[in-house]
């Protein structure tokens, strides 16, 4: 695993070269974290509470990105990180698709997936400029319903702290890229304090990056790992790691 610094954009506007410690690590909650309470474990439960944030869920710095220079800094996160040219990316997890539309103007083909109906009107709005660019259906990101080797990019971003099984999520979804596919996930660890009152699940806490880049390597591919420690892309100051995580696929079956 390679694993990279930034307290700027540099994360987004060259590929790193070289090591550096980690961010340090926080006390608040991760962006889809970040929320009044913390959903059940049913998937009823799950899908109603993501209903009932939805109206507020942009209202978060790192949702909607209302902030031009926030807004900006993921867009250059994403074109560094996605493929040059134009592909077939799984955006699971949507929510209320800001990533979905960023990934679109960067010149990409988007599903988006969220289990949520409200995420998905919401999201479906946003994206009607888009056309056919990005098409958002109701479904389970940990159990996406989309064909095997279909996507050249799967993208998701701060869902696996609500997984009853992230390592199966993950395994599901390393099978839904084609030869060379990337994997490009954006994670992070909120404490063990934010965990408290929250389902007993595996990462309730978020993960490590070493920990999901030993998972990955199994399932992908060797990954590398960008910190992304400055406060542009949260609208707050962070204490946890925050990081992005890429992984390609092999071309071909050995």
């Amino acid at each position: 695993m390679s694993t990279e610094g930034t307290s700027t954009r540099s994360a987004a506007a060259d590929t790193p070269t070289a090591d550096a410690p980690s961010a340090d690590a926080p006390s608040t909650l991760s962006p889809r974290a970040d929320t009044p309470s913390a959903p059940g474990t049913s998937t009823d439960e799950i899908r109603r509470y993501w209903d009932d944030f939805a109206a507020e869920y942009d209202s978060y710095p790192d949702h909607g990105l209302l902030d031009s220079d926030t807004r900006s800094a993921w867009k250059d996160l994403l074109r560094t990180w996605l493929p040059t040219t134009s592909s077939e990316v799984a955006d699971l997890a949507c929510g209320t698709g800001t990533m979905s539309v960023l990934m679109a103007e960067l010149g990409h083909r988007v599903r988006g997936v969220d289990l949520s109906a409200e995420m998905v009107r919401l999201a479906r709005a946003k994206a009607a400029p888009f056309g056919a660019a990005v098409e958002v259906q109701q479904g389970d990101a940990g159990d996406p319903p989309f064909e095997p080797a279909s996507v050249d990019v799967v993208f998701a971003r701060h869902i696996l702290w609500t997984l009853p099984d992230p390592t199966a999520a993950l395994r599901r979804w390393a099978a839904l890229l084609r030869p060379g596919g990337r994997m490009v996930l954006v994670e992070g660890r909120w404490g063990l304090e934010s965990a408290a009152g929250k389902p007993a699940l595996p990462w309730s806490a978020g993960v490590p990056s070493e920990e999901l880049a030993a998972v990955v390597k199994e399932l992908v591919g060797e990954p590398v790992v960008v910190q992304l420690t400055d406060s542009v892309y949260w609208g707050k100051d962070i204490e946890h790691e925050r990081y992005l995580l890429r992984a390609v696929a092999p071309t071909a079956a050995t």
